[in-house]
């Protein structure tokens, strides 16, 4: 009887003894009807292949591979592709798969029961190198006949490398077509910034920023050559108006020596020039810029009193021969004349030069003001136009990398499947496993029977020992009377609880 006392091992034990046989019973039950079972079930045969991902066989460090794909995350897309119901259909029709299992089925759900009988599963790396990828994966197709089922995993292994290569061939195709489209709208954009470019540099030629340090040394220069030309002009102007100051003198001498008193005034000029160098000579060297001056119109005045002596020697014997005066002006005159024009002439073109260097020096001031701006426009056009041409030259670096990884593929020289075991026969069934069955029918026998005995053991009203009386009854044993086994009584087993005690005899208690 189990009761809310505590049990000890001893009645557990007792327990055992005495419902043992129902575990037993219930044990060769179970383990019998699952084995025959097991025997109704039809028998699966089981065929593997192993395939391994071969790496490339040309180093990465020299050609690049165009597909950089995870070979774990490539593996689960092409299963779901390679075992989706189109890929399956075919085979289930070559081989007449569950017909016979699935008569009434469509090919549609016997093309999802091949699927439920494929496994694929990645294989373990076993080298520290391939811990960054699956090294390869198994195909297990588990099918009612062992040929069938080899020859189907030898066709679904076929798939994974057909799929695998085609795949990576579209892959380098499609990154080759990409890399030529990009490559095309890269030099397009690269043609438009060198357009813009050197529509810039046509339109600030001379002022771009390149050209600053030119245009500066250009202007130094000829801010120079206009001071020179200044200079010359004004030398010149100043040299003109002495002439100018000499044609004078000389034309008053000239027409003092017509009119008969020139010759005397300029005996005086001479005489108080004379008398002014002496006191300069006194004070002065030579070389004193006023004696050097009154020296030169000392022998000019000289000049012009034996040309008046001579001009009123001719003017005399003329006036004798022919009643007609003679009016032309004498050669120091007209030299003067003619180096005065001379000196215009020269004064127009400096003139000239000034103002055309005038102009040039305001056309580079233009240029020198303008330079931030136009080095701010120029440079943001350059950084466009340098920025287009790095992009154009990667891609261009891109492309000859994915032409080669192009050409490796269709060497068939970079990462591909490689069927490393083919498809097994195995004559032995790989399921259902009898012993297995069996096995587990013991167990469930085994707790079936834990059950029934505990239900047994639930529904038991009998006391058994001293410990359940005092539990029960609340009252210490005083003695245990044995039982006269009597031939009527050996058949029963249990008697009402306080008749009979362990050992078959008559409880007395207190109470009693």
């Amino acid at each position: 009887m189990l009761g809310h006392r505590e049990l000890t091992i001893d009645d557990y034990l007792e327990i055992l003894r005495r419902r043992y046989w129902i575990l037993l019973v219930a044990a060769i039950l179970g383990a019998l009807g699952s084995y025959f079972f097991s025997r109704t079930l039809p028998n699966q045969y089981q065929s593997k292949t192993l395939v391994l991902v071969q790496q490339p066989k040309v180093n990465q460090t020299f050609v690049t591979p165009v597909v950089d794909e995870q070979i774990d995350e490539r593996l689960a897309s092409m299963t779901e592709q390679i075992l989706s119901t189109a890929q399956l259909e075919p085979v289930v029709q070559q081989y007449g798969l569950y017909k016979k299992e699935m008569p009434k089925s469509s090919l549609e759900g016997r093309a999802q029961r091949l699927r439920t009988a494929i496994k694929v599963t990645p294989a373990q790396p076993i080298t520290e190198s391939q811990l960054a990828g699956v090294p390869g994966f198994t195909v297990s197709v588990t099918l009612g006949a062992p040929r069938v089922a080899q020859e189907v995993c030898a066709q679904v292994a076929s798939m994974f490398l057909k799929d695998n290569a085609l795949w990576r061939a579209q892959a380098a195709q499609d990154t080759t077509e990409f890399l030529a489209k990009q490559i095309g709208d890269a030099k397009q954009a690269l043609d438009e910034q060198d357009a813009k470019l050197t529509a810039f540099k046509m339109q600030y030629l001379g002022k771009l920023p390149d050209q600053e340090q030119m245009n500066m040394n250009m202007l130094t220069s000829y801010n120079s050559q206009l001071e020179a030309v200044t200079e010359a002009l004004n030398r010149t102007q100043q040299d003109k108006v002495n002439m100018e100051s000499q044609l004078a003198q000389e034309i008053a001498g000239w027409q003092a020596t017509r009119t008969g008193s020139n010759q005397l005034t300029l005996e005086k000029q001479m005489a108080d020039l004379e008398n002014k160098l002496v006191i300069l000579r006194a004070q002065y060297t030579d070389d004193f810029p006023d004696v050097v001056k009154v020296k030169s119109d000392i022998a000019h005045l000289q000049k012009l009193i034996a040309a008046s002596k001579a001009s009123n020697a001719a003017a005399a014997s003329s006036a004798a021969g022919s009643d007609t005066p003679a009016y032309a002006e004498p050669p120091q005159i007209l030299q003067l004349r003619q180096q005065i024009r001379q000196y215009d002439q020269i004064i127009q073109d400096k003139i000239r030069q000034q103002a055309g260097l005038q102009k040039t020096i305001r056309e580079y001031q233009a240029r020198v003001q303008l330079s931030p701006i136009v080095d701010q426009q120029f440079a943001k056009l350059t950084r466009n136009y340098q920025t287009a041409l790095e992009f154009y030259r990667k891609l261009l670096t891109k492309q000859s990398t994915a032409d080669m990884g192009a050409d490796l593929e269709r060497r068939q020289q970079a990462e591909d499947f490689q069927v490393i075991e083919p498809a097994s026969f195995s004559p032995t069934p790989s399921s259902p496993n009898r012993l297995l069955f069996g096995g587990g029918g013991l167990l469930g026998g085994l707790c079936l029977g834990m059950a029934i005995a505990l239900w047994l053991e639930i529904r038991d009203k009998a006391i058994r020992t001293e410990r359940d009386i005092e539990f029960y009854l609340q009252v210490p044993t005083l003695a245990l009377v044995p039982m006269i086994d009597m031939p009527s009584q050996r058949q029963k087993k249990y008697l009402p609880p306080g008749e009979t005690g362990e050992g078959g005899g008559v409880v007395r208690t207190l109470e009693g």
